[in-house]
Order: structure tokens, then C-alpha cells, then sequence
């Protein structure tokens, strides 16, 4: 198969209903694909592993939707993040978990040696956090991947004081990350502000106003293609 310069990615039919229209214009053409990478973390690893493997794009996009923990993040708008994090795979649950990190492990090792030792001294592998190719940033900021969107202010709670930097969470892009790290294929995350995290009342969401603000910034970020 041809290699596919830009590779877009979109979690669900649903997401990808709304957004692909309002991108046809600007990826029209064989530089771009649009693809779903499915709901979830495991989903989206193993997709986009698939796809990369398939198309072997210069770079990635995920897009799609997410909560903000942050108030600057408004709901409704859309944002190009530098950082993703992972929070679920550890230990224990509720007050008592732990990260990966902090049991000393990470993710992946070339080597094999997944524990994270005192002697090293190069970040090698893949720990709970990873830098994104983040071009047009104009800020710092950490979304933070879960097996679980957050429910309630507990859970809010308890991610934030694990990751006080985060700002947004999503269920997808720390997988995604990880296949693109693997692959050694750059990759953007941007993302619609659907609702504040932890409010499961639809009514209070602005999925259709994330998503379209979405497809606008990814169309703003296509120049760096």
C-alpha cells in the first residue's frame, strides 16, 4: 500500500460522522487518511499499530473528544496538547492506587528491563508520561489517558493529585502515543472539550461544538505537514 503522508485518527463512528465533512476539504487528497482508532486504550494501541504498520505515515493526528479539568480549557473548544499521561495501569484503586511509575516500572524497555533503576541516567523506554510532537502549541499542556472517564469529583480528585498538571482526560491517546513512540512516527493530539470531567449529565455537554472546533484546529495544524 502507498505510504500515507498524514494519518488522522478518531475514535469512534459517531466522532468520525461529524468531523470527517468538516475536514473533507483540506484532506481530500492522497496525503491524507482518516482512520478510526477505536474506543478505549487497548483498542487504540492495537489500531494504530495496525495503521501505522499499514500506511506508514510521516506523522499521526488523534483527534476526537475529551473532559477538561481545567477551567481554561472551556467546553466547547478544542485544543492541541503537549503531553499525555497514563493513569489506571498500576496498583490498588480508589485512594490506595499507584501508578506504574511510582511502583518503579515502565510501560516498555528495549531492553527488556521494565524496572526502573536508581543507576540510570537516560529517560529510556516508556514511562507515564511521553512528549508529543506538539508544533503550534502555544502552552504546556498534559492530557492525561484513563481506562475510565472520570465519574464523579472523587475521581477527579484522586487523578489530579497524581497528575496535578493534567488538564484534560481522554481514553485513547496514551495508547495511541505508545504505537507511535514504538514506531518512531510523530504524533499530535487534539481534542474538543466535550464536558467538564467527571459530569456524566449529556445534557450539560457540547459534543457537536468540540468536535467541529476540533476539525478547525486540525485543519489550522495541516500547513505542518
Amino acid at each position: 500500500m502507498a505510504i500515507v503522508p498524514n494519518l488522522i485518527l478518531i475514535p469512534t463512528a459517531g466522532e468520525r460522522a461529524v468531523m470527517e465533512p468538516l475536514l473533507q476539504p483540506t484532506t481530500s487528497d492522497d496525503r491524507w487518511r482518516i482512520e478510526l482508532c477505536g474506543f478505549g486504550i487497548a483498542a487504540a494501541a492495537a489500531r494504530t499499530a495496525m495503521l501505522v504498520e499499514r500506511h506508514r505515515p510521516e506523522r499521526v493526528i488523534l483527534t476526537g473528544t475529551a473532559g477538561t479539568f481545567d477551567e481554561e480549557l472551556a467546553v466547547g473548544e478544542a485544543f492541541n496538547f503537549s503531553r499525555v499521561g497514563c493513569y489506571g495501569i498500576g496498583a490498588g484503586s480508589g485512594d490506595e492506587f499507584i501508578t506504574a511509575g511510582e511502583m518503579g516500572w515502565r510501560h516498555w524497555r528495549v531492553d527488556g528491563s521494565f524496572s526502573i533503576k536508581e543507576t540510570d541516567c537516560t529517560d529510556s523506554g516508556i514511562g507515564d508520561l511521553l512528549e508529543l510532537s506538539n508544533v503550534s502549541a502555544s502552552a504546556d499542556r498534559l492530557l492525561l489517558t484513563a481506562c475510565a472517564a472520570s465519574a464523579n469529583a472523587e475521581d477527579l480528585r484522586r487523578r489530579r493529585e497524581k497528575f496535578p498538571r493534567a488538564a484534560a482526560e481522554d481514553m485513547e491517546g496514551f495508547g495511541v502515543a505508545v504505537a507511535c513512540r514504538m514506531a518512531e512516527i510523530p504524533l499530535q493530539i487534539i481534542r474538543g472539550i466535550s464536558n467538564q470531567a467527571g459530569d456524566r449529565d449529556k445534557t450539560h455537554w457540547k459534543t457537536n461544538a468540540a468536535l467541529q472546533s476540533a476539525a478547525t484546529v486540525v485543519i489550522e495544524n495541516t500547513h505542518c505537514g
